[in-house]
């Protein structure tokens, strides 16, 4: 007797890769089918486009009409290979750029095209047609990390664990040792001070200074392994949120640089809040967020006692995988996406208060929480709303 659960043989389009413009308005989503546009909040279809094929990376420019688009899927629409500028408004590809491998990530801006491959990131002069600036090396970078901001870019190093740091201006290249195991995700501050990295081992965040490329702070995510799927740093640079394969969204209050101006030495501080009035930093007694109190005061203890943890958490949806009959998710790779699974648990913040938090596949969702303040004074984070963003 054959006791296999059917294959599901739904028609609906499946959500391949999906990621947030640079102020989080607005989310791209690549499709087996084409592409689509939403608001962020509310969470409303804008541009919808069917090209009866898959799109694997659609990246957009802040809300203009240029989205960068990689073929992906079973039936990719383009070359996986090459990265197509798509005009939306003229409906129609403007740039194309070819290499000799997959392209795992795009990012643009006004005045650049970054490309991530496995091994290389290629920066361009976002003009027509687009002139080649440079080319970096790098460890292997299968997800495609890359940051780009607007002073600054910032991407994995030759040696596993390392950051590259490229100053867009001068050219100046700065290697950050980050981690001793290889880079999970990376995230540039809106204001580009600030840049956080976490490992495949998934347990630290760090935070550096992009200005000397120094280490200002350390957050612990938890001590057992994850994979980091996201980090996200709010519009006011002082918070961070960290999303993982445990379900589970983390708010951490960032460190900040303070230079002495008498002998130029550099500092960490912590922001806190004035007891009489509302802020989205923590208070005195709060800011260290020493999950285990007096133990992390103890001397010669094991550093996971005293180290800063998240202030909030709270859960979010994130596994639409089938499931075997021994009650196991199982995936089968997609050709043409970067780690061959769609991504999730992707963060945006719509501002200091309000975290949206989306992913793809066939389930594909879209999450709001609300950072407020419980009865006791502490920040309490709260899931707000959901929505199946393809209909479904």
């Amino acid at each position: 007797m054959n006791t296999r659960r059917a294959i599901d043989e739904s028609t609906g389009p499946v959500s391949l890769s999906v990621a947030f413009n640079q102020d989080s308005s607005c989310f791209s989503v690549g499709l087996d089918t084409g592409f689509c546009v939403f608001n962020s909040e509310p969470c409303e279809l804008k541009v919808s486009r069917d090209f009866n094929a898959g799109i694997g990376v659609a990246e957009m420019l802040g809300r203009a009409n240029y989205i960068a688009l990689v073929g992906g899927g079973k039936q990719p629409k383009f070359p996986q290979n090459k990265v197509i500028i798509w005009d939306d408004a003229k409906q129609q590809a403007v740039i194309t750029l070819e290499f000799r491998s997959q392209v795992n990530r795009v990012c643009l801006s006004r005045s650049r095209i970054i490309v991530a491959l496995q091994n290389s990131v290629h920066m361009y002069a976002f003009s027509s047609p687009p002139e080649k600036l440079s080319v970096f090396e790098t460890a292997d970078n299968p997800t495609g990390l890359c940051c780009l901001g607007s002073k600054v870019i910032a991407f994995p190093g030759r040696t596993p664990g390392q950051v590259q740091m490229v100053e867009i201006g001068t050219g100046n290249v700065s290697i950050i040792p980050a981690h001793g195991t290889p880079l999970r995700a990376m995230e540039l501050s809106p204001d580009g001070e600030i840049l956080a990295t976490a490992s495949e081992m998934g347990t630290l965040i760090r935070v550096f200074s992009t200005g000397n490329c120094a280490r200002i702070g350390e957050l612990r995510r938890g001590v057992d392994h994850a994979i980091i799927y996201s980090i996200s740093i709010s519009p006011s640079s002082m918070l961070l949120a960290v999303t993982s394969d445990k379900s589970t969204l983390h708010i951490f209050d960032l460190p900040h640089t303070v230079v002495n101006s008498r002998n130029g030495s550099i500092t960490s501080n912590r922001p806190h809040r004035n007891s009489n009035s509302s802020s989205i930093t923590g208070g005195a007694g709060e800011g260290n967020n020493q999950k285990w109190g007096i133990l992390g005061k103890i001397p010669l203890m094991p550093r996971v006692f005293s180290d800063i943890y998240s202030f909030t958490s709270a859960h979010f949806e994130l596994d639409d995988a089938p499931q075997t009959d021994l009650g196991k998710s199982v995936m089968v790779p997609i050709p043409g996406i970067p780690g061959g699974k769609p991504r999730k648990g992707i963060i945006g913040w719509k501002d200091d208060f309000t975290i949206l938090v989306v992913g793809a596949g066939r389930d594909g969702r879209w999450e709001k929480f609300i950072l407020g303040e419980g009865e006791d004074g502490k920040r309490l984070l709260v899931r707000n709303g959901w929505k199946r963003y393809l209909g479904s």
